[in-house]
């Protein structure tokens, strides 16, 4: 806010004037003067004598605004002009937001005011003002750390039931400057600022230099200009359970050096921030490109010279696992070609069939003609084994002798050596 008059500030109060006072103010003028009165306190404000702003319908031109907070957006207390001082003006909290401002004509010789604290009526009971609120305040420094309330009951500041007016002071690194983000934040009573807020000062706790107020559901993250920072939270009886956490970071602006670590965001924090699990830049580049510290897992002790020797390992396995069971799918087939050849068909045949006989296909003709002699013998054979073995089997009543006399014309005919050329032209026909 732009300040256009030296301030005046004691104990009790103090006062302020327009530019020039009480000389004419100059043309194009905005002055912006925001009030602070301690906890439980209000503010009243009078206008000494001479009082002179150029006089308008509704005061459109030069005019004095004052709202009741510390906003210019807080509700509207009145806007005062012309040649009459305004009546005692008095706020209904710890805040009074007051602009003065001039066009570019029709200048008058300002006003000057005075401002006093009284007890807050809402505070006072029998009469009297409530027990004073004990000193509360902290101080923090370095590349970054952690704002909390819940400092404040860890180390005794208040006792239970009591209002807290707490606050931290922050010191950033050399050469730095401070951002802060909050981690957690609530308000018992949102929106009821007179009762609870969260407050940042930039370079002092000074009224000028508020740089934002929470109070309601939401806070933001703040960048100051400077290297201290001033966090101050109010909250009275019934609004213990007011909370907020922030993390504060040093900065410097780019270009960045050697030992810092650029943001992306205007901003540049020290190599020690970056991968330390916290975001301490606006936007997350700090932790965006980290490996996630867990605790080591299984997997994590695996190192590569390990993992070599189980993929070579694995792959050894699967080979051996392809060739067993190609091998398996081969195995049975050789197995029933076995059992077909270890079968003694021709003993089974001998016991169980007839005796017959093969003709075979040979290929010379040599063999084809001993073959048509050896088949007259078979007939000859043929007809003198038929009638002695009807007339045995009369006189034996069995026909056992017949298998011993096959078994030997067998054995003949094994016995007997033909001759055999391994040529591979066209067969004869059989005669």
């Amino acid at each position: 806010p732009t300040q256009c008059d030296n301030w005046v500030r004691t104990s009790n109060g103090g006062h302020f004037a327009s530019p020039n006072y009480p000389n004419m103010y100059p043309p194009n003028q905005e002055c912006i003067y925001i009030l602070e009165a301690a906890p439980r306190q209000r503010i009243e404000l009078t206008f000494d004598e001479p009082y002179y702003i150029e006089p308008s319908f509704e005061c459109r031109f030069d005019h004095l605004e004052v709202r009741d907070g510390p906003f210019g957006f807080s509700p509207l207390i009145n806007r005062y002009c012309g040649l009459k001082s305004p009546a005692l003006i008095r706020s209904t909290g710890r805040f009074m937001w007051i602009k003065f401002t001039s066009d570019e004509e029709l200048e008058g010789k300002g006003f000057q005011a005075k401002y006093s604290f009284i007890p807050d009526p809402d505070f006072t009971y029998l009469g009297g003002i409530l027990n004073p609120i004990p000193d509360c305040q902290f101080e923090l420094s370095g590349a970054d750390g952690i704002v909390r309330s819940s400092q404040v009951e860890q180390e005794g500041k208040t006792k239970p039931g009591q209002a807290v007016d707490c606050i931290w002071t922050i010191k950033a690194t050399p050469n730095a400057k401070i951002y802060l983000r909050f981690l957690d934040y609530q308000m018992e009573h949102s929106n009821e600022c007179k009762r609870n807020f969260v407050a940042v000062y930039d370079g002092s706790s000074s009224i000028e230099n508020l740089k934002a107020k929470f109070c309601s559901t939401v806070a933001n993250d703040v960048m100051l200009q400077t290297g201290t920072g001033v966090v101050r939270m109010w909250a009275d009886e019934g609004s213990r359970l007011s909370r907020f956490r922030m993390l504060f970071t040093s900065f410097v602006d780019p270009p960045c050096s050697g030992n810092t670590y650029f943001c992306h965001s205007n901003m540049c924090i020290n190599n020690s921030l970056v991968c330390n699990g916290i975001q301490n830049c606006a936007y997350p580049w700090d932790e965006n490109h980290c490996r996630e510290k867990k605790k080591t897992g299984l997997f994590e002790q695996i190192t590569k010279t390990h993992g070599t020797i189980i993929g070579i390992t694995s792959g050894i396995v699967l080979v051996l696992l392809i060739i067993s069971i190609l091998v398996q799918v081969k195995q049975p087939r050789k197995k029933v070609m076995a059992c077909k050849t270890a079968f003694n068909k021709t003993g089974f045949q001998e016991v169980f069939d007839p005796p017959h006989y093969e003709l075979f296909s040979l290929r010379d003709k040599e063999i084809s003609a001993d073959l048509a002699d050896l088949s007259e013998e078979l007939e000859n054979y043929q007809k003198m084994r038929r009638p002695s073995t009807a007339s045995r089997c009369i006189h034996d009543h069995h026909c056992g002798s017949q298998a011993s006399n096959i078994k030997q014309s067998r054995t003949n005919l094994s016995s007997m050596e033909l001759p055999f050329r391994n040529d591979f032209a066209q067969p004869q026909p059989m005669k």
